[in-house]
C-alpha cells in the first residue's frame, strides 16, 4: 500500500511540474501608449505576457532587480534583438514586430521566459 502512495505522489508531482513550467500561461499586460514596464526578480518577467498592437514599435523599459547572472541579458531572438540589463537599472528596449504572432524573449540560459503578441 505505501508503494502505491509514493507512486502517486510522484506521479503528481511530475504533472504539477510540467503544468507549471510548460502549459500555465498567464494572463497578458496591454501596452498602453506603446511603452509598459517590465520587472525582472525572482527568476520571472512581470508582466511575462505582453500584448502590443500589429505595426507598431514598443518599448520595454526593464529594471533588473535580480541578482542572479542569468538575469544580466535580455533576448529577442526572432527579432534579432538583445540588451544588458544592469542591477538597479531601467534600461530601455525598443522592438517592432513585423507582424502579428507571438515572439518570445528570454534571458541568455532561457530560464526566464516571456512572449509579446502581437495582434
Amino acid at each position: 500500500m505505501s508503494a502505491w502512495l509514493v507512486n502517486a505522489a510522484g506521479v503528481a508531482l511530475i504533472v504539477s511540474i510540467v503544468w507549471w513550467f510548460w502549459l500555465v500561461k498567464p494572463a497578458a499586460k496591454r501596452a498602453e501608449g506603446g511603452m509598459i514596464d517590465v520587472l525582472v526578480a525572482d527568476g520571472v518577467y512581470t508582466p511575462a505576457r505582453i500584448e502590443v498592437a500589429s505595426g507598431q514599435p514598443v518599448r520595454l523599459r526593464f529594471l533588473r532587480k535580480d541578482p542572479s547572472a542569468c538575469a544580466e541579458k535580455v533576448i529577442f531572438a526572432d527579432l534579432g534583438v538583445a540588451a544588458d540589463l544592469p542591477l538597479g537599472q531601467p534600461v530601455d528596449v525598443t522592438v517592432a514586430p513585423p507582424q502579428p504572432g507571438e515572439y518570445p524573449f528570454t534571458c541568455q540560459m532561457q530560464m526566464y521566459r516571456g512572449a509579446l503578441i502581437v495582434r
